[in-house]
């Protein structure tokens, strides 16, 4: 049986019901409990022929029906056994438990396939009409009940229940009605309840006037009531009540404006009734009026902020798609179209929600656009969900049987919202396919007649060979490669050289034997002329292509880049001047000749020649004689070594040779002699402008062999170690490397590196000796003595570092250190004890750190920075420094004195020793070397020649100081001799700048002893 004859039958049933109800009063007992009951079973059956997703609100309203016709046959039964039913009654009980049950069942119809719980939009529609019919209902109905005087409050309250019972009905409805999109079986419902109000409204003034009786036509509300609840379950669309549906939109339709605006004015429209009934009479209902009008004014404007909002988030998804359809709409092929198909979905996505997205590539098989909900159940295998349980599946149709899938998951409410304007991005997306499709087409029959245009007239050589190797095709291109036009059925190798064709046999054989593409291969083929040329081929086997059918063979002519690069490859490893190997040749040759050498037990050497004087003959001759030199020198030292060793130049005038491996070290000792003699000699070197010039082409040489070194690198450092020992030996001669002198070499490089970064970190620490006037033994002065606190040798003195800091031109940096720090100290003396003895610091300059062009300025910048005064500093220099650049030391000399600084001559008397420099120089102090005072007591001459050089000092008017002094004789023979000033052991050993203080506010020879 089908539905529609199911429902026939069940109205025609309640019809005949009904009719007997009216017509036959006296069975009004059986006919209206066969109505009711069958109505409720109607409600059951309809959820078994339909199978509804959500039974629990049916069944609800079942058991409303069953409750309501219960308590309709509890009252009959009473009044057919003759009785007057008391009010209220076990019927009223029934009659009120209807009411929940029926609330119950529409918000299960409301949350299920209304709201999707976030839309407020429809409950507050709803509301408005809610309030202004509960007005009514109070002000009409309720309260009529609620002043009765003959009333007890039982019955008030079971009066009451029933009207606020409907309003909450009415209010249920109504809130379905004003949710969007209505299931058809809605009306039903609907008029279902209007049914119950009316016959409810009736029944209670009835109650009110006590004049209600059985079988009137109050009842036909309730028939409809039971009735129409029976024919809408029947009804298949009863599904839909239970099914999710599109949320509303935010636009509010004209007909529910009307209602709405209707609704509002009940509060206004009552409250004027109610004041012209009795206008001397105060209103008794005006706080519930007011309260009414004021929550219909608070839910209107709550109404009107969530079209405000709504309309911002509209405006957001409308700018966000249009967003995506710019950035769908510069897509040029399918996977840029996927790429931003995929950014415009997450731009639609609202901000801050959880969402999974998967966009699959082209899929096989053709479909509709579709976008529908799935259960992750439902999808395709491989398609992920993210661990939502619902998800939005789009279906994209695309070129060539193909279509595009999109799996969005999401929370439902998130899934609701989003819909839409997926099915919108969709409608785009199928325009962006069509367009791409379209262009492909054109650039496709653009690129056919593109490309034969560009084989027409490429440079390269395109070759098509059919099985047999012979040609079936060849480009115009051919002609000017070859020299003539390329017949068909040529075979290859007839346009290939015959020393390169079985290579060429074997690249087809590879390339048939399905090694893939084969590219760069190099041949040399028979050019224009029958000259050879080198060509480069890449191949393709395409035989099983039906467009093409052979092999594809593509040619380029490279003899002209073969030639530079083999060019450029000679000029990488080869010197530009003298055509010898480079630097990086030489390690390459010396590198793989080692491992040789070790492989076969034989010894190898290397030489390191440097030109000895050569930066003379540039400064002398010039730049264009010093490279004829160089290029002299390179053509000797090639004529002597062999062809079985290499030459190279590896920087400036510094050569390297490769001695070939012997059984014996003699072998490179015997080219360096052999190189060395045949150097020896002036070398006539041109000038370019026919003139020739004899210059010395001497060398040194260090000779090092692989006997004595574990690696490559190792035997380069033995060799440049061996060339440093030759030049300080004495020029023009070789020295072979030997562990012992190249240990010490290596200590002294590591102690020339190690003093810069002494400098930097500030290792370098002073000691202080006094100079004391030897009459009274008064501390005067002090001299600053440097210190290395070396940081695992401990503490040095200058004899283990000043020569090693003069040669690389760390003195000078030590030299400025030590006036400075010397400065500071002394200010910090006397700042400590005004009165001290001390009058002035003496500080060493060494001979390179006073020649500097700024030296002058150095000091005066020291003395600014200390806060000391000039006439505290005692510059020492020594003779040899008046030996070179007399007039420029004397120069500066005299800026330094007219700056009140004061200079004195150290270790006199052991260096040039001319008198007349001393009224030449200004000096103020001459330092009497300790070799002098050493012999003072025991030799006439010693001790005459000292006294001869404190009266010529004292005519000059120059002090004089003693160095060296140990005894308390020497202290007595100088005092005699008229020295005032002294220094030595016998006074004080150099002392830390702590113990100064003491030794300077006391003038007792006790505190001066050693």
């Amino acid at each position: 049986m089908s539905t529609g004859t199911v429902r026939a039958c069940f109205s025609a049933w309640a019809l005949v019901l009904a009719a007997l109800y009216y017509a036959v009063p006296g069975s009004h007992l059986y006919t209206w409990a066969l109505l009711g009951y069958s109505s409720a079973a109607a409600v059951l059956v309809g959820v078994r022929l339909h199978q509804p997703a959500r039974r629990l609100p049916w069944y609800l309203t079942s058991a409303a029906l069953t409750c309501f016709i219960t308590g309709d046959t509890w009252y009959n039964l009473v009044r057919v056994l003759g009785h007057q039913p008391a009010f209220p009654s076990v019927a009223d009980l029934f009659y009120l438990a209807v009411y929940p049950l029926v609330i119950g069942a529409l918000l299960l119809f409301i949350r299920t396939s209304s709201d999707h719980g976030g839309n407020r939009g429809p409950l507050l529609d709803a509301l408005v009409p809610t309030v202004g019919l509960g007005l009514l209902a109070w002000m009409y109905w309720i309260a009529p009940f609620a002043r009765a005087q003959d009333l007890a409050l039982l019955q008030k309250v079971v009066l009451i229940g029933y009207p606020l019972g409907d309003v909450l009905v009415l209010a249920m409805i109504l809130r379905m009605l004003t949710a969007g999109e209505r299931p058809k079986a809605l009306p039903g419902l609907g008029l279902a309840m209007l049914g119950l109000l009316v016959s409810d409204i009736f029944y209670g003034q009835s109650q009110l006037r006590g004049d209600w009786q059985v079988g009137g036509p109050v009842d036909l509300g309730w028939i409809v009531f039971y009735v129409a609840m029976g024919y809408t379950a029947l009804r298949p669309a009863m599904r839909q009540l239970t099914v999710p549906a599109p949320r509303s939109g935010t636009v509010i339709g004209r007909h529910r404006l009307v209602w709405m605006a209707a609704a509002a004015l009940i509060a206004p429209i009552v409250l004027f009734l109610e004041y012209t009934q009795d206008r001397t009479a105060g209103i008794a209902d005006a706080p519930v009026i007011a309260a009414a009008a004021a929550v219909m004014f608070l839910v209107v404007l709550a109404r009107v902020a969530d079209l405000a909002v709504a309309q911002r988030r509209a405006v957001a998804r409308e700018r966000a798609l249009r967003e995506a359809g710019i950035l769908m709409f510069a897509a040029t092929d399918l996977a840029e179209a996927r790429e931003a198909v995929r950014e415009a979905i997450v731009r639609l996505i609202p901000a801050g929600a959880r969402y999974s997205l998967d966009v699959s590539p082209p899929v096989p098989g053709d479909t509709d656009r579709t976008v529908s909900w799935r259960t992750a159940a439902d999808l395709p295998e491989d398609r992920q969900t993210g661990g939502f349980p619902l998800v939005l599946f789009a279906t994209q149709p695309l070129p060539g049987d193909r279509h595009g899938q999109i799996v969005l998951g999401a929370d439902e409410e998130v899934l609701h919202t989003v819909r839409p304007l997926l099915e919108m991005l969709c409608a785009q997306i199928a325009v962006v396919v069509d367009r791409i499709s379209l262009t492909a087409k054109i650039n496709q029959r653009n690129s056919e007649a593109y490309f034969r245009t560009l084989i027409q007239n490429t440079a390269d050589v395109i070759l098509i060979l059919d099985e047999d190797d012979t040609i079936r095709y060849a480009s115009p291109s051919a002609e000017k490669l070859f020299g003539a036009p390329v017949a068909v059925t040529t075979p290859l190798a007839a346009l290939i050289t015959a020393d390169t064709r079985e290579a060429l046999r074997d690249v087809l054989r590879r390339l048939r034997r399905g090694h893939g593409d084969l590219d760069g291969i190099e041949l040399t083929a028979h050019g224009a002329g029958r000259r050879r040329v080198v060509v480069e081929c890449d191949m393709r086997n395409l035989l099983e292509d039906p467009t093409v059918n052979g092999v594809v063979v593509t040619m380029r002519d490279v003899t002209e880049r073969r030639r530079l690069e083999d060019d450029l490859t000679h000029q990488a490893f080869h010197d530009s001047l003298t055509g010898l190997a480079n630097r990086v040749l030489f390690r390459n040759r010396l590198e793989q000749a080692f491992m040789v050498a070790e492989r076969d037990a034989a010894t190898l050497g290397v030489l390191f020649v440097d030109l000895d004087d050569f930066k003379e003959v540039n400064d002398t001759l010039g730049h264009a004689i010093g490279d004829q030199l160089l290029l002299a020198v390179a053509q000797r030292i090639s004529s002597i070594i062999g062809a079985g060793s290499t030459a190279a130049r590896m920087d400036g005038d510094e050569f390297a040779v490769l001695v070939e491996q012997s059984d014996t070290a003699e072998a490179a000792e015997d080219v360096a002699a052999r190189i060395v003699a045949a150097l020896e000699a002036p070398l006539e070197v041109p000038d370019g402008q026919g003139g020739v010039h004899l210059v010395s082409g001497k060398v040194s040489i260090g000779v090092a062999t692989s006997r004595d070194a574990n690696n490559a690198t190792e035997l380069l450092r033995h060799a440049d170690l061996a060339l440093y020992l030759a030049k300080g030996m004495g020029k023009g001669g070789w020295q072979r490397y030997q562990s012992d002198l190249a240990h010490a070499m290596v200590q002294r490089l590591e102690m020339r590196t190690q003093l810069t970064e002494a400098i930097e970190d500030e290792q370098f620490i002073l000691q202080f000796q006094p100079i004391v006037e030897i009459a009274e033994q008064r501390v005067t002065g002090v001299e600053a003595l440097v210190r290395w606190q070396h940081p695992t040798r401990g503490l040095l003195g200058p004899f283990h570092f000043v020569e090693a800091a003069e040669e690389n031109g760390a003195i000078v940096g030590i030299g400025n250190w030590v006036m400075r720090e010397a400065l500071r100290q002394l200010a910090e003396w006397k700042a400590a004890d005004p009165g001290t003895s001390l009058r002035y610091i003496s500080v060493n300059v060494s001979p390179r750190q006073f020649r500097a062009a700024d030296f002058v300025e150095q000091v005066h910048t020291a003395l600014e920075q200390a806060g000391a005064r000039p006439d505290w500093l005692l510059l020492e220099i020594t003779e040899s420094l008046v030996l070179k650049d007399a007039e420029k030391v004397i120069q500066d000399l005299r800026a330094l004195r007219a700056m009140g600084v004061r200079i004195a001559i150290d270790d006199f008397g052991t260096g040039y020793s001319s008198l007349s420099y001393l009224r030449q120089m200004p000096v103020d102090v001459l330092k009497l070397d300790k070799s002098f005072i050493d012999d003072i007591l025991t030799s006439r001459q010693q001790h005459a020649l000292v006294d001869a050089i404190v009266t010529l000092a004292g005519n000059l008017d120059l002090t004089v100081v003693a160095e060296g002094i140990e005894e308390a004789g020497q202290r007595t023979a100088l005092k005699t001799m008229g020295c005032h000033y002294g220094q030595g052991y016998h006074f004080a050993k150099p002392v830390w700048p702590a113990e100064i203080p003491a030794l300077t506010g006391s003038a007792e020879p006790a505190a001066l002893s050693a």
